[in-house]
């Protein structure tokens, strides 16, 4: 689990609550900004690859100057990329990404939708990602995300021309847009899908251009534009106090684990999009020819001509005047036949007549979790800070069939606090991810549920529904059960209320690698749902390793509580991997799943439930050294994973790097990305070429060429590009068989790269002087082959080593062969030294 601090500006403060989960609470600018949104009836749906690759300039435009329902379609939900904030990689990582995106989404008001495309990766042409990723099936993830959201015009991000001169996953995205573009008006595709949609056909699709597609301006400036729309989203918008690039860098900085952190820009900036396909372009309205007026839907003029002069002429200081006229076309819109603008124009009057109300309601419930048939009390808030006639006739729980009548009059600013009890049901599902409850393959996470494909998280499983008399007309406003609490030195703050398990079991560590034939102590932590739980654990393992005991009795009394039991494993005498999973026996019923807490300041706390398994390694290795330094980068578990095969790591803070202090080291590593974020190294790097002139060894794993925060960052030339290996298959060739770092202390051969996820390596150095020796060559299939991927040169007395290679995916998912090279990485130069003394 993580905390971290986070500055953030009073811009951002303006627009996102300060706690993630607190409740909106509209003020008069933003109830007005409802309404101008109200009575605009168009639809965006904008469509990319990852989190980070939309543009929110676009997405704020189109919300906030357009007032369209804008969408963005995110293929994947970025799993496959780093983390500059973090540990969590991999489906962690696409959790927090996905709530990075919705709060991205909060602030240029934006929605959000996904496919069920696993981000796998960096691919290098769209015929290896559609291969990997199952095309027909992201295609009918992308045809029922059209055909759900309904978009007048659709957007795409990337050019689908540009095969393989960009991320395949991008090129992808737009491919498939524009083949579904096609296929959503056509009932024989995918037509199980229509039982709970139905067809639609989109006015336009477009591709965002910009000069970057052209490489220069002057490139851009000289093109022929005729078939392209353009617009200024540089556009001041009084009532925010903000102008759209600025509400856009906010958004975009919402992506804070991918480090786009961001100033704020001002001024005019001119957008592009290019007609792709669809009813031909008139001039720079992508909407021209289309009514984006209520007059759309039969009914909608009489609704229109309640609710335009709401708008003409807002009662800021006093909202709730304009109450009867929105019940009224609230009313009138329910008699509406067209039901995809009903439901949508029906929800955003309900809030809009919530915020005019001042009306306040809440559900909070005794404790942040419960298991199922679990007893918990709701504690409800109702407040009507109006003079309008509200009565409060009866609210509604998921849990309970019957509805709970109440006919409370709601009074003027007098809270109403109401408690009840409920039990949970024994039928729900525990809170997760909904992408993640069944085991998915490389590319695709699987998911049967077709009415939750595309969603960004999983519905909330508790809720209550509050059926409201207003002006004589009844509203129901839903609302999902929380946890409020406090703490002394943050105030007020709010968590989402969860199901979880009685039991979860997990392992202190994802990977035990046992280095000799001698036997390790692991822990295991049982964490209880509720209270009162008794019963026992056991371990399944592989058939020729030994744990003992057998298994382990727990009790625990106290809900939240946990106890730590320690097993002992003995590893074959030879090379051996597989898996160990705690099995937690309760009544018959066993548990193997663990809970992960992801909470960071900028996003929801989030649980996760994932099989609860670590990988068991028995590996033959030598290693010379004992005393790592290690100097923290973008986040990984190499420090962790170098302590497993028995060194003695100590983190070093960039601001006591010294002399004196790297002088104790047997070697120094240098965190992917280090010098990308740490600005103190560029201060500091001297000490550490000192250390390596003076006989040290370091290690520096990969950098982007972009932001490199030193002048130098190796001792002799070498350039970083953006070369890569994405195939973790790839042969690895040796190009210095005999070179010690090879030979000494284990001999690294070809099956020393099976095994190997994700890729070989990235951000390669290109370019380096003589003193340099490339140890490796690899290639993705029809690419020249890349000789950059681990370097070393002699400087003095001691070693340089730079390597791209991704033993931050490796280390975490036990693969033998990276723990023996960067062993050698470490070992390099002390082939004279024995063992023994350097590992006392």
């Amino acid at each position: 689990m993580h905390r971290i601090k986070l500055s953030i500006s009073l811009l951002l403060i303006a627009l996102l609550p300060v706690n993630a989960q607190r409740p909106k609470k509209p003020n008069s600018s933003e109830i007005l900004e409802s309404i101008q949104k109200l009575n605009v009836l168009a639809s965006v749906l904008y469509v990319a690859a990852h989190p980070d690759d939309e543009n929110t300039r676009l997405i704020s435009y189109m919300s906030n100057e357009v007032k369209a329902r804008t969408a963005y379609l995110s293929l994947t939900r970025g799993d496959g990329g780093q983390n500059l904030i973090g540990s969590e990689i991999r489906e962690l990582l696409g959790i927090m990404r996905t709530q990075e995106l919705l709060a991205a989404r909060v602030v240029d008001g934006g929605e959000q939708r996904f496919t069920r495309a696993n981000d796998f990766g960096y691919s290098k042409h769209p015929d290896e990602t559609l291969s990997i990723w199952n095309k027909d099936d992201v295609l009918a993830d992308v045809v029922w995300s059209i055909r759900q959201f309904k978009p007048d015009i659709i957007i795409n991000r990337f050019d689908h021309r540009r095969a393989g001169r960009t991320h395949g996953h991008h090129t992808s995205s737009a491919m498939l847009s524009l083949e579904a573009f096609d296929l959503v008006n056509d009932k024989t595709k995918y037509p199980s899908q229509l039982e709970y949609t139905q067809i639609w056909e989109p006015k336009r699709i477009f591709y965002n251009t910009s000069w970057w597609r052209y490489g220069i301006r002057e490139a851009f400036d000289k093109i022929d534009k005729s078939n392209m729309a353009s617009f200024d989203v540089g556009v001041y918008y009084p009532l925010k106090g903000l102008s759209n690039n600025e509400v856009a860098s906010i958004a975009s900085s919402q992506h804070l684990c991918q480090g786009f952190g961001r100033v704020t820009t001002r001024g005019s900036q001119e957008e592009y999009i290019e007609f792709l396909k669809g009813k031909a372009l008139d001039g720079d309205n992508p909407f021209a020819g289309i009514d984006i007026s209520w007059n759309r839907i039969e009914g909608g003029k009489a609704i229109e001509d309640i609710l335009k002069p709401i708008e003409e002429n807002f009662n800021f200081s006093d909202p709730s005047v304009h109450l009867s006229q929105l019940v009224k076309a609230y009313q009138m819109l329910q008699n509406v036949e067209n039901e995809h603008w009903k439901t949508i124009k029906s929800k955003e009057l309900i809030a809009i007549i919530e915020a005019c109300a001042g009306l306040y309601l809440e559900v909070s419930a005794s404790s942040p979790t419960a298991t199922k048939n679990e007893a918990i009390n709701l504690r409800i808030e109702a407040l009507n800070r109006s003079e309008t006639n509200i009565k409060l006739i009866s609210y509604k729980m998921t849990s309970l069939e019957d509805t709970i009548l109440k006919n409370i009059q709601l009074s003027a600013n007098n809270r109403i606090n109401l408690e009840e009890g409920i039990t949970i049901p024994n039928n729900i599902n525990y809170t997760s991810a909904y992408w993640l409850n069944k085991k998915g393959t490389l590319g695709m996470y699987s998911v049967e549920d077709q009415r939750l494909i595309g969603k960004p998280e999983t519905p909330r499983a508790v809720n209550v529904t509050f059926n409201l008399n207003i002006e004589n007309v009844l509203i129901p406003i839903t609302k999902p059960v929380v946890y409020r609490y406090s703490k002394p030195d943050k105030g007020e703050l709010y968590r989402p209320f969860e199901i979880v398990p009685p039991v979860s079991a997990s392992l202190r560590d994802k990977v035990f690698i046992f280095e000799n034939d001698q036997q390790k102590d692991i822990e295991v932590v049982i964490k209880a749902g509720k209270d009162n739980i008794e019963g026992f654990v056991q371990m399944a393992y592989p058939n020729d390793w030994s744990v003992y005991p057998e298994k382990q009795k727990i009790k625990i009394e106290n809900k939240g509580d946990a106890q730590t039991l320690v097993f002992t494993v003995i590893p074959p005498k030879n090379q051996s991997e597989g898996l160990i999973t705690p099995m937690v026996n309760l009544d018959g019923e066993f548990y193997t799943k663990e809970l992960i807490e992801i909470d960071y300041n900028h996003i929801p706390f989030q649980t996760v439930y994932l099989p609860s398994e670590s990988k068991l390694v028995r590996l033959n290795i030598q290693k010379r050294g004992n005393n790592i330094g290690y100097i923290e980068g973008a986040g990984d578990v190499v420090p962790e994973s170098l302590q497993q095969i028995g060194y003695n790591v100590t983190i070093i803070k960039p601001e006591n790097i010294s002399a004196d202090n790297l002088s104790e080291f047997d070697a120094i590593v240098i965190g992917i990305r280090a010098y990308n974020i740490l600005d103190e190294l560029k201060f500091k790097q001297k000490f550490l070429l000192e250390y390596v002139k003076d006989g040290g060894n370091m290690v520096v794993q990969y950098n982007t060429s972009r932001g490199i925060k030193v002048d130098n960052i190796a001792p002799f030339d070498l350039t970083l590009s953006r070369d890569r290996v994405t195939d973790e298959n790839a042969e690895m060739r040796i190009l210095q068989p005999n070179h010690p770092l090879l030979n000494f202390p284990n001999k690294i051969t070809q099956k020393d790269f099976e095994g190997w996820v994700q890729e070989r390596g990235l951000y390669f150095p290109n370019k380096w002087s003589n003193e340099y020796t490339s140890l490796f060559s690899a290639n993705d299939k029809g690419e020249s082959p890349k000789t950059g991927s681990l370097l070393i040169a002699k400087y003095g007395k001691g070693n340089y080593i730079y390597t791209g290679l991704s033993f931050f995916r490796e280390f975490p998912a036990g693969v033998s062969g990276a723990y023996r090279l960067f062993a050698n990485m470490l070992s390099a130069g002390k082939e004279k030294v024995p063992n023994k003394k350097l590992n006392d």
